[in-house]
């Protein structure tokens, strides 16, 4: 993105290339959907709207088909994601999902979804085993030492989703890379700030160790869902930066192709605004989930939809948004 690129910029852009095939042609023959599949998708869709409204609402500001297929990227992540969150043999549940995966003998939906949506857009397989990867690591990782092992995290979890996006949506050149990557670490880390205190209830600190003894805060202090002006300092600087990698990943909404962009471009504003009412409850992500009302998505709807259509998001002035 720049020639000045963090170790861990440059780290996961090799990743990511690591993968790379053609992006997938911008219009192309689509075949028939079969009416197993057909319900397949539908499901993929009630998974989508009962989860994540802000996902619901940006992927249906895009042509309809590209919309099953995010919706079952959507789904498929959210499977994933259930499996390493719940109850039992969390590890076994996930290597027979990844098997099913592997072999394409399996009659659930949201699979047979998946598998038609990679089928049609030629997404790399890779980005799916890293992102499976990055959830295996919810098993046996529950703390994280630095920054830099952070983003390497948010990059499976999250970059990888916004990489496959990519194909469904169509891009110009793999100069949209890096922009992805940046966007997801930033969605990631707002989501890890947003859920401090539930990830902390079960067992988790996504926090980096570092950073949280350098504003003189322990695992007490979070144990204890303490709101003291070392955790305000310290959520100050993680919304900033978070803040900062959000305006220099928006730029590369151009790349896309145009009738993508507003769709990415509304995911991204809207879940930036979820860091806004992080500081307007005083910091405060131990007794409430910040969100971002429906009123408030409809109010920045037509802003966003304006910065798409006059070109507010581009290189020269994406860091000023």
């Amino acid at each position: 993105m720049s020639s000045t690129s963090t170790s861990w910029e440059q780290s996961l852009v090799q990743k990511a290339t690591a993968a790379l095939k053609p992006p997938s042609p911008v219009y192309q023959h689509l075949s028939a959907k079969t009416p197993e599949i057909r319900a397949a998708y539908l499901h993929c869709e009630a998974i989508t709207r009962e989860h994540s409204r802000t996902f619901y609402m940006a992927t249906a500001l895009v042509p309809m088909e590209k919309r099953h297929a995010l919706r079952a990227l959507y789904a498929f992540c959210r499977i994933s994601d259930s499996l390493v969150d719940g109850a039992g043999d969390r590890a076994g549940q996930l290597a027979k999902w990844r098997e099913a995966l592997h072999t394409h003998m399996n009659n659930h939906p949201v699979l047979q979804a998946w598998y038609d949506t990679c089928s049609r857009y030629s997404i790399p397989s890779l980005y799916t085993e890293q992102l499976l990867e990055a959830l295996a690591q919810d098993l046996t990782v529950t703390r994280y030492a630095t920054f830099e092992d952070l983003v390497h995290y948010c990059y499976g979890v999250a970059s990888t989703v916004g990489l496959m996006s990519m194909y469904i949506i169509g891009y110009c050149n793999d100069e949209a890379i890096p922009y992805a990557i940046k966007l997801g670490v930033a969605l990631q880390l707002t989501n890890i700030l947003r859920d401090v205190g539930e990830d902390w209830r079960q067992g988790r600190l996504y926090l980096p160790q570092d950073e949280l003894n350098a504003f003189g805060l322990t695992e007490a202090d979070i144990a204890a869902a303490r709101v003291d002006e070392r955790w305000r300092t310290f959520m100050s600087f993680q919304i900033e930066r978070t803040r900062h990698l959000y305006a220099e990943s928006l730029p590369g909404i151009a790349y896309l192709h145009p009738d993508g962009r507003l769709a990415v471009a509304a995911a991204a504003e809207l879940y930036r605004a979820i860091l806004d009412d992080i500081e307007a409850y005083d910091y405060d992500v131990f007794t409430r989930r910040a969100h971002v009302s429906e009123i408030r998505k409809l109010i920045l709807l037509p802003i966003i939809a304006w910065r798409v259509y006059t070109n507010r998001y581009t290189a020269r002035q994406g860091a000023r948004l």
